[in-house]
């Protein structure tokens, strides 16, 4: 079964933040907390979202955040994926 875009995304912003330690509480933190800062990318097909634009989907009230998958969470529905 080959998973959707929202799904391989979520999983990539996961593995991403693997290593992190958590919870983060500000935007700095987390985008401190990928691999490659801002410029860590995430890309299905056509589909390619740096962690900077995918920070700017964030509002101050989601943090802290307490996981990755948390993070993924908010970033794929907001993206409207």
């Amino acid at each position: 079964m080959t998973k959707s875009v929202k799904d391989q995304i979520h999983a990539q912003i996961s593995g991403a933040l693997a290593g992190a330690t958590f919870p983060i509480k500000t935007p700095g933190d987390l985008i401190a907390a990928f691999p490659n800062g801002a410029d860590t990318t995430c890309q299905v097909g056509d589909l390619k979202m740096t962690a900077g634009e995918a920070g700017k989907l964030l509002n101050a009230s989601d943090f802290p955040f307490k996981s990755a998958k948390a993070v993924a969470d908010v970033i794929v529905e907001r993206a409207g994926l």
